[in-house]
């Protein structure tokens, strides 16, 4: 017994060790000050240099948006057949943008994935100011947007009632509660970090805002009991929210007896859709941001590579249901359904089908290549591919089903006019805006996270307990 006390595991071999979710042995100190200082510091000269051409693009949405109200919505691209233009291309866009954000914090936190502690805060982020993005767009499309509040079921004198048994209606409820819940599981995640600020804060202004905001956190047990309370049940709400936000989205599509659309296939397809454009925003944002702010020992490359992987599954899912999708109208003996499928892949909007299937389903391919996951370029490029890729699959969706319909006589082409492009062009400065004011004033970073999964954090750690408190 004496022998078998002294003896000692062998460590792991190199391949097998995990590289580290904050590199280089930061202390605790470090972390705070590193992500405190983003937000801290003097403005500098590259956030005026983006948030001055987002604000102004964000004002041209603005003028748009009151020249559609005041001439009609005419000026947009939709007329018949293709009643359904850019408007709800881009709103199904801007919906799958903000559902990485939420599966980061929510889904990745019940699995209980560390990983997930560097990258959620800027992700929940850019989900709700992407939902603010989506929402713009039905709601203008209604055309008469002063009774855009017939759409909720309030007492009225004229008994109007919401049609509860339109997909459209489901949608109100459902972008509205997601967008509610985000914000909450947002605000939330702050509540810890804001009051680290609002101990950091030189001014009185920033202590009292930041103060205000926390909520009176003191950093107690009673406090963290009720936090992480409060976190996990947020998260089991937000959890089946990401997925039947855009499954209802799809039923938009999916109940109509339109060839392209009637298909159940619908809802796990856009769900995995706007995963995978997700995480390409979320790639698009944090890399450079990762630079430019120093967040490279907190940002790892692990982080890195475990989005791409995210990534490559489920761009390989997308791929596989845009197979079933051929296979579905094959099998299915409908002729009007063949016919629309071929027309989309070899008719005349070919291109943009095309272009889907290279940015979604060949590009993502390359991630299978660990060089090519470690190349921060490359992964740059390719998650603005994705994201080019499933804008171009919203676009075959609505418009090849729409542009030639059951009477030959009513054939036409879609093209979307200036106030289309401008109005699309116009939410990137709101999205850029709202992100770059968020990256001013708060942590980008979940802070209280990240010192949860350093070594020093962890009792049975060398470092952790209470021979790492120096630390």
């Amino acid at each position: 017994m004496a022998e078998q006390t002294n003896l000692k595991l062998a460590p792991p071999p190199r391949s097998l060790e995990r590289i580290p979710l904050v590199q280089n042995n930061r202390s605790i100190g470090w972390i705070s000050d590193q992500i405190a200082q983003i937000a801290e510091g003097k403005t500098p000269m590259w956030w005026w240099l983006a948030f001055i051409p987002s604000i102004l693009l964000a004002t041209m949405l603005f003028v748009m948006l009151a020249y559609l109200v005041s001439t009609g919505v005419g000026v947009w691209g939709p007329g018949h057949p293709v009643m359904w233009g850019w408007a709800i291309i881009n709103f199904v866009w801007w919906i799958g943008i903000g559902h990485a954000g939420t599966l980061i914090s929510a889904i990745l936190f019940l699995l209980r994935q560390k990983w997930r502690t560097a990258v959620n805060r800027a992700a929940e982020a850019m989900t709700i100011f992407a939902v603010m993005c989506a929402g713009i767009f039905p709601v203008v499309h209604i055309g008469r947007v002063w009774f855009g509040y017939w759409l909720f079921p309030l007492p009225n004198s004229n008994s109007i009632w919401p049609q509860f048994r339109s997909p459209l209606m489901w949608d109100v409820f459902a972008v509205s509660t997601y967008f509610t819940v985000s914000a909450l599981f947002w605000y939330i995640g702050l509540v810890p970090d804001l009051a680290v600020m609002r101990d950091r804060a030189k001014t009185k202004i920033r202590k009292f805002a930041y103060g205000l905001f926390s909520l009176g956190w003191t950093g107690s047990n009673r406090h963290w009991s009720n936090y992480e309370k409060a976190y996990l049940i947020l998260a089991g709400l937000s959890t089946p929210l990401v997925l039947s936000v855009h499954s209802i989205v799809s039923l938009d599509f999916a109940v109509s007896q339109l060839p392209g659309w009637h298909t159940t296939i619908f809802p796990p397809y856009f769900v995995a859709g706007a995963v995978f454009s997700g995480f390409g925003m979320v790639l698009t944002l944090l890399i450079p941001l990762r630079t430019i702010c120093k967040l490279e020992d907190v940002i790892t490359m692990r982080h890195i590579d475990l989005m791409c992987k995210v990534t490559l599954a489920t761009g390989s899912i997308v791929g596989y249901a845009y197979g079933m999708e051929f296979f579905i109208a094959w099998y299915g003996g409908n002729p009007f359904e063949r016919t629309i499928f071929m027309n989309r892949a070899f008719g005349t909007f070919w291109w943009g089908y095309w272009t889907m299937i290279a940015c979604n389903v060949v590009f993502p391919q390359l991630f299978w290549i660990k060089k090519f996951r470690h190349n921060l370029l490359l992964v740059w490029i390719l998650s603005i591919f994705v994201n080019i890729g499933m804008w171009f699959e919203r676009f075959e969706i609505v418009v090849t089903s729409l542009y030639r319909d059951f009477i030959p006589a009513n054939w036409g082409y879609f093209r979307p006019t200036w106030v289309d492009i401008a109005t699309y062009m116009g939410t990137f400065g709101l999205f850029f805006t709202l992100f770059l004011l968020f990256l001013r004033f708060l942590p980008v970073i979940a802070i209280s996270e990240v010192k949860g999964v350093t070594p020093q954090a962890d009792p049975h750690h060398p470092l952790g307990g209470a021979k790492g408190g120096h630390h």
